[in-house]
C-alpha cells in the first residue's frame, strides 16, 4: 500500500467520533463485572472449523467456567461492507452456553480493509455487523488486523472502532495487536473506543525466518544471533514495557501460544537453516511447520527421540533430537504457559490473558495449558 495523507475534515471526524466514544468505554469498565469470579480476563480464540477436527473441538468441548471471553472466528468482509460468513460458522450452542455461563462471545473480524475506506463504505459494514449481532446474541468484535501499515491505515482503523462503539455503547470491543506492527496502531486513540488490546506475542519463530527462533520468550535472551527477526517486542517483557507506555495496564491482554513450530534441518537453537542461503526469501519456508500443543507435540516432551531443554533467560521451552540429528521444536508447555500469564498479570499489572487458539491445546480429553493458563488467572496474585 501506498502512503497518504489523510484529509484534516476527516481526521477531525474520526478524532470526535474517538472523543464520544470514550465516555461509552469508561461507563462499560464500570459495568461490567467478569465472568466466573475473575478478576483478570482470560480471553479465547475459538474457530469454528475446529468442531470439524479429529478429535472434534467444538461449542461442547469449551470449559466456560475458566474463561470470561470467546473470540469467534472465521467471519471476514468485502470492500462494501458485507459480511462473509463461512457454511458452519452459526453454531447457536456456543453463543447459549457461554451466555449461561456468564461470558461474552465476541464476533472475530480477520482481514484488513480490503478498499473499504476508498469505497466509503465503512458504515455498511458497521450497520451489517450490529444486524448480524443482534440476530445471533453476539457480545461485540475482536479486530484481527495483520497489519495496518500506513497514515491512512491507522486513520481507517481508529475511526472504524469509534463507529463500532457508537453504533452499540454496550459492546465489548477490542483488537489484536502484534509488538512488531506498533507503527500501524494508533494506540493513543484507539484506546478512547476499546475495551482492551490482545498483544499477540507469538509468532517469532516460523517459515519467514531464517535461524531457530523461540516462538514467544518470555525474557529475551541475547544470545540470539537475528535479534532483527524478532524485534521490537521479542520477550513478553518487552511487548508489556511498549504497550504500558501507550495504553492503561487494564486494556491489555497479554498473548500466549497453544501451538509450536518444527524446524526440520537445524539441530540446536538459533540455528540457521541451511536451505535460507538459496530461498526466495533467504528464510526457512517450506522446512518449518507449525503444530498443535494437544496433538503434535504434547506426546513428544521426552519421548520418541525429543529430549525438552529450557532457555535459562527465555524460560521457555524448546525440543532437540536425542542424538543430535536435525530437529528443533520451539514451543510452551503448562509451565511457561503459567509463568507467562502470571508475569503478564501479576508482575506487570496486566488486565488479563488470551491465546490462540483453543483447540490446539485439546488431546481429546483434557487442556493442560488452558488450566495453567486459568490457575495462574485465579491465583497468581501474590
Amino acid at each position: 500500500m501506498v502512503s497518504r495523507s489523510v484529509p484534516s475534515s476527516r481526521l477531525f471526524s474520526f478524532l470526535l467520533l474517538s472523543l464520544m466514544a470514550v465516555f461509552s468505554v469508561m461507563s462499560a469498565f464500570a459495568q461490567q463485572p467478569l465472568a466466573n469470579h475473575l478478576s483478570k480476563r482470560v480471553v479465547g480464540d475459538y474457530v469454528y472449523w475446529s468442531k470439524y477436527n479429529n478429535p472434534p473441538y467444538g461449542a461442547a468441548q469449551i470449559p466456560y467456567h475458566k474463561l470470561t471471553h470467546i473470540n469467534h472466528a472465521g467471519v471476514s468482509f468485502d470492500a462494501t461492507g458485507a459480511l462473509t460468513v463461512p457454511q458452519g460458522f452459526i453454531e447457536p450452542e456456543l453463543n447459549n452456553s457461554a451466555h449461561a455461563a456468564g461470558v461474552k462471545v465476541m464476533l472475530l473480524l480477520g482481514g484488513d480493509s480490503v478498499g473499504l475506506e476508498a469505497s466509503g463504505a465503512m458504515q455498511t459494514l458497521v450497520d451489517n455487523v450490529a444486524a448480524f449481532e443482534k440476530q445471533y446474541g453476539y457480545d461485540g468484535v475482536d479486530f484481527d488486523w495483520e497489519y495496518p501499515e500506513t497514515t491512512a491505515d491507522r486513520a481507517f482503523l481508529v475511526e472504524l472502532m469509534a463507529k463500532l462503539r457508537l453504533s452499540n455503547p454496550g459492546y465489548v470491543l477490542s483488537i489484536d495487536a502484534a509488538p512488531w506492527g506498533g507503527y500501524g496502531y494508533d494506540l493513543k486513540h484507539l484506546q478512547l473506543s476499546l475495551d482492551y488490546v490482545n498483544i499477540m506475542m507469538y509468532d517469532c519463530a516460523g517459515p519467514w525466518t531464517a535461524h531457530g527462533q523461540l516462538n514467544s520468550a518470555i525474557f529475551w535472551d541475547s544470545h540470539d544471533p537475528a535479534a532483527y527477526e524478532c524485534q521490537p517486542g521479542g520477550s513478553v517483557e518487552q511487548t508489556a514495557t511498549y504497550f504500558l507506555e501507550h495504553v492503561p495496564a487494564e486494556q491489555l491482554n497479554m498473548g500466549t501460544p497453544f501451538y509450536g513450530y518444527h524446524y526440520a534441518n537445524i539441530d540446536h537453537l538459533f540455528g540457521l537453516c541451511p536451505n535460507a542461503a538459496f530461498t526466495a526469501d533467504g528464510e526457512c519456508d517450506g522446512t518449518v511447520q507449525a503444530g498443535g500443543y494437544g496433538l503434535t507435540l504434547k506426546p513428544l516432551i521426552n519421548k520418541n527421540g525429543w529430549h525438552t531443554v529450557y532457555d535459562p533467560i527465555a524460560l521457555v521451552p524448546y525440543m532437540l533430537k536425542v542424538d543430535g540429528s536435525d530437529g528443533y521444536i520451539t514451543y510452551d508447555d503448562a509451565f511457561s504457559t503459567y509463568y507467562r500469564v502470571w508475569y503478564s498479570n501479576w508482575q506487570r499489572g496486566l488486565g488479563g490473558s488470551f491465546m490462540w487458539s483453543l483447540d490446539a491445546d485439546y488431546d481429546g480429553h483434557s487442556q493442560d495449558l488452558m488450566d495453567a493458563m486459568y490457575n495462574a488467572s485465579v491465583g497468581g496474585r501474590k
